[in-house]
């Protein structure tokens, strides 16, 4: 399968439209959390250099490695989990806000979230795990600002 390049559209706003008319395709949230698993394996490759505890997000349950690049006009994400369907909800972060300006990225609230149902369908621990993976995006274009 080939690794997905950020950004997949031309606007953060663009990505969340795009997602919430794909998870409208499905009827379930079974058929959801299995579109979700097949998304993670689009990720981009992670180097295994990379694994380190510098490089770990804190606030998960499962293992989540993120690594931020680039500067306030664009600024890049590469990030997996040790877990299916937490590498599936990456990949909804990064193809809304990896590859974005710092501005964009701000303006940017996960509207997705909400209009896929998603919070209501994950555990409250992916839940803060989902938090923590945006509130690092969040603070990373904050810093790049």
């Amino acid at each position: 399968m080939n690794d997905a390049v950020f950004p997949l559209e031309p606007t953060a706003s663009d990505a969340q439209n795009a997602i919430a008319e794909e998870f409208a395709f499905f009827g379930d949230w079974s058929e959801r959390y299995q579109y979700l698993i097949d998304l993670g394996r689009k990720l981009p490759a992670f180097p295994e250099a990379l694994k380190t505890e510098e490089h770990r997000l804190r606030g998960c349950q499962s293992i989540v490695w993120i690594v931020p690049s680039g500067n306030a006009k664009k600024l890049d994400f590469a990030a997996i989990s040790d877990s299916a369907i937490v590498s599936g909800l990456i990949f909804l972060a990064l193809r809304v806000y990896s590859g974005r300006s710092a501005a964009e990225i701000l303006a940017s609230d996960p509207a997705y979230i909400d209009d896929i149902g998603l919070a209501k369908h994950l555990s409250p621990t992916r839940n803060n795990g989902l938090a923590a993976l945006l509130g690092f995006i969040r603070d990373t274009a904050q810093r790049a600002r």
